[in-house]
Order: structure tokens, then C-alpha cells, then sequence
């Protein structure tokens, strides 16, 4: 039997926005060389701006090809000063290699993501 390794770690993200090519920016990717596997155990947005913003979620395969991307969650309203916790108690979410978490906000700079993983090597 194969001893593998846990590991957990934090990502953080400061602001976070788009683009002018509306490209997703503010990711995570789970290695894929060890094969591992990461578990999503928290994941929260915070809005940093002075006005209220909307916030998309994807789950995706490929960075620079958009057709793979799965929504979590599509435009939540953030109030400014506010936080949204999309993922942590009951909801994980399982990940595999070459998988990866991408956060956009409807405004440039306006929000910061914080997400806590088990990674299993």
C-alpha cells in the first residue's frame, strides 16, 4: 500500500478584477507531476471596493481555453466591505491534476479570495 501525503495549504489571492480581454485571472492549480489530488475545503471572496461588485467561480481544466470551465458560482453580488463564503462546511470540493480554481470580479481590483486545500500526494 502506497503512503501518501497530506499536506494543507493556504492560497490567497490579493485583487483580484478582469481584464480588459474579460480573460479569469486569480487561480489555483493542482500539480499534476506527482499526480495529486486537492480537496477545496474553504474558499472565500472579499470585496475590497467601495462599491458592490459580482464575482464568477470556475472549475477548469485548461487555463487559456475557456470551453472546459464548469461554474461554481456565476455573478454573486458582493456588497462592498463584505465577504461571501462559497466553499467550507459541508461543501468541499475534489480536484485532480491539471485542475484549477479561477475567480474574476466585475471590477478591476476589487476583491481578494482566500482558499484553504488538502493536497494528497
Amino acid at each position: 500500500m502506497d503512503n501518501m501525503a497530506n499536506t494543507f495549504i493556504r492560497k490567497v489571492q490579493k485583487g483580484i478584477g478582469t481584464d480588459t480581454n474579460g480573460v479569469q485571472i486569480g487561480s489555483y492549480t493542482v500539480a499534476s507531476n506527482p499526480a495529486t489530488k486537492a480537496t477545496v475545503i474553504g474558499l472565500s471572496v472579499s470585496n475590497t471596493s467601495a462599491s458592490s461588485i459580482d464575482v464568477d467561480v470556475v472549475l477548469s481544466q485548461n487555463a487559456s481555453n475557456t470551453t472546459t470551465d464548469v461554474s461554481i458560482v456565476t455573478n454573486v453580488p458582493i456588497p462592498s466591505g463584505s465577504t461571501v463564503v462559497l466553499i467550507g462546511g459541508d461543501q468541499k470540493l475534489v480536484m485532480e491534476g491539471g485542475d484549477m480554481i479561477k475567480v474574476r470580479s466585475s471590477a478591476s481590483a476589487s476583491c481578494d479570495a482566500i482558499m484553504s486545500i488538502l493536497e494528497i500526494t
